[in-house]
């Protein structure tokens, strides 16, 4: 019988290449646009789809579920009137910081470069 692991994720369903596991997980601009904001605390859907310009209402919805069956972002829901819903990082989606970290730093680099011509 087949193990799964935390996240419902079967070992055998992952990529070989470390890197191609990360790039499943995150390799989608919105993913990574809402891991940057969810960074420095919890959110409503409302401020996360005004921060991330130009995405759809129903993208986001997608990619939220699906980091959330990822095991990278949780879901609040509390049982008010009108429902409110507040999404934050998990502990597992924490680490993903110097990953992030380090692309915000690659990517200042790379704009110095361009306007100092290269």
């Amino acid at each position: 019988m087949s193990e799964y692991t935390a996240i419902g994720v079967l070992p055998r369903d992952l990529p070989a290449c470390p890197v191609e596991t990360t790039l499943k997980l995150i390799g989608n601009k919105w993913e990574v646009l809402v891991l940057r904001d969810l960074m420095p605390g919890t959110k409503r859907f409302g401020e996360l789809k005004q921060s991330i310009g130009g995405i759809s209402q129903k993208v986001l919805t997608s990619k939220l579920r699906e980091m959330e069956a990822d095991g990278l972002v949780e879901r609040h829901v509390f049982a008010e009137v009108p429902p409110r819903v507040e999404y934050s990082l998990t502990p597992l989606g924490r680490t993903l910081k110097p990953v992030l970290d380090a692309m915000e730093q690659w990517g200042t680099a790379y704009k110095k470069r361009i306007a100092a011509g290269r």
